[in-house]
Parts: C-alpha cells; structure tokens; sequence
C-alpha cells in the first residue's frame, strides 16, 4: 500500500460505503496509519491508497504518541456554521499548499472501526481535517475549493504533477485507468456489497 498522488484516476472516484468490518479491514486501517505518520500527515482517506472505500484515518497531533487515532467510516457531516480560510496541505500534493474556506464547526456521524456509531461536534483544526477527507470520499480535491487566483499561484506546481504522471504512464510504471477501475470493483465486491 502507497499514497498516490494527483493526477490518479482513484483520487477523482466517489467512494462506496462499507458495509463490512473484518480483520482485514482493519489491518488496511492500520497500515494507512503508519502510512499517515511516515509522511507527516494529519488525515488519510482511502481513495489516497487507492481503495474505493468510504472511510479515512485521523490524528489532528500527527504523532502516534500524542493527540487521538480516529477511523470515521461513511461519514456524513451536517450543520455546518460559520466560515474561516486557512492554508491546506494534501498527501497526495505533497509540498503543494493554498488558502481554503471552510465551515468553522460541523457535525459528523460516521462509524468507529469497532462498529459503534460515532456522533461528534467539531470545531477549528479538526472540523477542517474532516472536512477535506470527506471531500477526498467524493472524489474532490482541496485545490478545488480554491479561489481561482490561489490556483492559478500553485498550478506549476500541480502541472509537474499530471507532467510526473503521464509520464510513468507512458513508461508503463503505473497501471491504466482501465486496470485502476477494475482493482477499484474487486476492493467494492470485499467491503461494499
């Protein structure tokens, strides 16, 4: 298992709900942990390893020794309210960051690994950590809540990229989008259906 990175078919796809926690789910959930700490990161959702699964890792600390593991799968965020800007970095853009507007505190029902419902209010920091995984489920990315003069500032950057992309593409390094779309429908036959 790996982070990809943008331009990747998987990171555009909407995610389908789980609907089955086992053992192997839970060693994925794991990993994308260990994946998550090893890149300095604070949020990791499925699509970014390439699963079509409804669900991402979070530590708001970004250290296996402080701050709360939290696993949300199919999460469904409501009441947003009120609005602040703020710069946001993605794992599957590293290095790339720009101004984003979110709600300031919101609402998120989801379920735990362990199954249990999970209800939380949440506000600053994490409400925006959420915010951007749950985008990353649909198959959005931060830089498209951006303003258009913010994008256009780190579009060289994106370009290189699409640039890296296609070109591991043409050398055959990476699977076709054809390939990806079929590993996508074999990991929704195990937990989505």
């Amino acid at each position: 298992m790996e982070i990809i990175t943008h331009p990747h078919p998987t990171l555009k796809y909407k995610s389908k709900p789980v609907i089955r926690i086992n053992a192997e789910l839970k060693a994925i959930v794991s990993e994308m942990f260990e994946l998550m700490y090893e890149a300095k990161g604070v949020g990791l959702a499925a699509n970014q390893v390439n699963l079509p699964l409804r669900l991402f890792v979070a530590n708001p600390a970004g250290d296996r020794e402080e701050g709360e593991e939290f696993v949300f799968i199919n999460p469904v965020i409501s009441k947003g309210t009120g609005n602040e800007v703020a710069d946001e970095g993605c794992l599957s853009l590293p290095g790339v960051y720009g101004p984003v507007n979110r709600s300031k505190s919101i609402h998120v029902e989801a379920f735990g690994i362990d199954g249990k419902a999970i209800s939380l209010d949440l506000d600053d920091f994490m409400a925006r950590v959420v915010q951007h995984e749950t985008d990353h489920l649909d198959g959005v990315m931060f830089t498209e809540r951006m303003v258009e003069h913010s994008l256009q500032a780190i579009q060289p950057e994106i370009e290189d990229f699409e640039i890296e992309y296609q070109s591991k593409l043409a050398d055959g390094l990476i699977p076709d989008e054809t390939s990806v779309h079929a590993q996508l429908a074999e990991w929704e036959a195990k937990f989505c259906q």
